[in-house]
């Protein structure tokens, strides 16, 4: 990335929220040059287009003056910087299979996958424009995934586990997904391959739904 904008974000990291006027004062501290304000909307102009800063709001001054607009980080953005959530997701699963028989961790992940499912909000459709909403889901959540026909229903694959070195160690994951698709569709999926085996992908043969 740019030095300047990732300077900018660094500096929005740092303090929540920025006018260009305080990008100003930060960025010559920290670059030891003149940068001016023109300069500063230029990159931050191209840093909402790539959905790392918000659009800028409005914020009134304490004391007599026109209101400013601030610029903060999104979402996206603070998902670029460093973080310990393998090591913190990794470590909490242990301790909970340690902790717990075999059966109560199926019962506590079976719950997060029933609340990824009510969280997702996938309405009651057809089932193929259901499964068509199913997969955009999954690949916005980094599983690369698909559908085909099938003879006895359909077939679900998934390309890319978003926890794979977890899953490698902690076969409870993937019984994780199964519930997670079994919840997103409404049907009993039937496992076909799974990656964290030696397969090239996780699928699952979906049943034609009942006709009821």
């Amino acid at each position: 990335m740019q030095e300047t904008r990732r300077h900018i974000l660094e500096v929005l990291r740092e303090h929540g929220e920025s006018t260009v006027d305080d990008l100003v004062v930060e960025l010559r501290k920290r670059r030891g040059d003149k940068i001016t304000a023109v300069t500063v909307r230029h990159h931050l102009t191209e840093l909402l287009k790539e959905n790392l800063i918000t659009h800028p709001q409005l914020r009134h001054r304490g004391s007599p003056g026109r209101p400013q607009h601030v610029y903060a980080l999104t979402t996206h953005a603070r998902n670029q910087f460093p973080n310990n959530y393998h090591s913190l997701a990794s470590n909490l699963l242990a301790q909970i299979t340690e902790q717990f028989s075999q059966n109560q961790v199926n019962v506590i992940l079976e719950g997060v996958a029933d609340r990824m499912a009510a969280q997702a909000n996938i309405p009651n459709l057809p089932f193929e424009e259901r499964l068509e909403r199913v997969i955009t889901y999954l690949n916005e959540h980094g599983y690369s995934a698909g559908w085909e026909e099938h003879a006895d229903g359909y077939v679900l694959k998934t390309t890319n586990c978003p926890y794979h070195q977890l899953a490698q160690s902690n076969q409870h994951l993937c019984e994780m997904d199964m519930r997670l698709v079994a919840s997103l569709l409404g049907v009993v999926p039937r496992l076909l391959s799974r990656s964290s085996q030696g397969d090239m992908n996780c699928s699952y043969l979906l049943p034609l739904p009942s006709r009821e």
